[in-house]
């Protein structure tokens, strides 16, 4: 018996595992779109896989990309393949290694009844309201693609006010954020074209990390990945009232029913639990994908052939094993049986 005791004396002095520390960052201010990563942080899924993350958030004033080469942080939560691409073209040492949003959220946004409920009609909008950054990407995809054109471009900074005072206006937004904004202030459902259901293949909320890293710890990649993945499920479908209220302490300018009602957007869109995620698992991802995608900002005047070498923009060894399928089934059944 003393032996016993001794023994629990003995393991209760001896110090914990060790964690690893993880540094991640985020391309904005903590939001639903980050809700998993959050979730992670709360339910103890980076714990349990040994490691000690730390989130740093961004913002309009703060920059995390130059952080992940330089290595001052550990992984990066990234907008779409275009940084990426970018990255490779410049000879950053930068791989993606998941991407958490099968669709982009990238959306343009239209008053209700103006003839805009049509796609295909937004080229003939004379007033499209668009941020200096994306006049420069997904505008250029949009002249290519589907026949808009410099004379409607008018900047968008980044304020409600232009658009809501002009019926005829169109403006960009994230699909996930700027409609529940425009019903807050505009007491009105706008018309929301996302751009990912007419052609815009990009994956988004990438995570990348350093070559360097995927080299010499990918047992360390692959832990933050399948944690992060498991977060964003139980995020989805599980209890994410200790993620909300993580992100609220980080971001105390976002609210519990704006949270909610991404959430909602994102399930009801699919951005992220949609097409080959359904099989292989969040964070799923495919190389011809990723060439289609290339091939469009190709002919969209964004790159050259052969400027981008594609082998390099992803490793796909630490995803599309279905991660997270079988968690997510348990609790729809177990949110079924709730329900009743």
């Amino acid at each position: 018996m003393r032996t016993l005791v001794a023994a629990c004396a003995l393991a209760a002095a001896l110090p914990a595992a060790a964690q690893d520390k993880v540094v991640f960052a985020t391309n904005w201010k903590a939001q639903a779109a980050h809700g998993g990563f959050y979730q992670a942080l709360a339910d103890g899924s980076y714990r349990k896989a040994g490691l000690e993350v730390s989130i740093r958030q961004g913002g309009p004033q703060v920059n995390n990309r130059p952080l992940l080469p330089a290595g001052r942080i550990d992984f990066l939560m990234t907008g779409n393949l275009l940084h990426s691409f970018d990255n490779l073209k410049n000879g950053l040492p930068t791989v993606v290694v998941a991407a958490i949003f099968q669709k982009d959220p990238q959306a343009l946004v239209a008053h209700p009844g103006q003839g805009y409920e049509d796609f295909g009609k937004l080229r003939t909008a004379p007033t499209v309201l668009v941020a200096k950054d994306a006049q420069f990407t997904w505008w250029q995809w949009l002249k290519s693609a589907h026949g808009f054109r410099d004379a409607q471009l008018r900047p968008y900074n980044y304020n409600l006010g232009p658009f809501l005072a002009n019926q005829k206006a169109v403006q960009q937004g994230y699909a996930v954020a700027e409609p529940i904004y425009v019903e807050n202030q505009g007491r009105f459902r706008p018309v929301v074209h996302l751009l990912a259901d007419h052609g815009f293949s990009t994956y988004s909320t990438l995570i990348e990390t350093r070559t360097e890293l995927v080299e010499k710890r990918p047992e360390l990649v692959r832990r933050f990945v399948d944690a992060s993945i498991l977060g964003w499920v139980n995020y989805l479908y599980g209890d994410r009232k200790a993620a909300n209220a993580l992100m609220l302490r980080d971001n105390p300018e976002m609210s519990e029913d704006e949270i909610e009602r991404s959430v909602a957007l994102m399930k009801s869109l699919g951005i992220v639990d949609s097409g080959e995620a359904l099989a292989r698992g969040i964070g799923a991802m495919n190389l011809e994908r990723i060439r289609d995608f290339h091939a469009q900002m190709v002919k969209a005047g964004l790159y050259r052939d052969g400027e981008v070498n594609l082998a390099k923009v992803a490793d796909f060894g630490f995803v599309n094993a279905g991660v997270g399928v079988e968690l997510k089934r348990a609790l729809q059944e177990r949110g079924g049986k709730e329900a009743r």
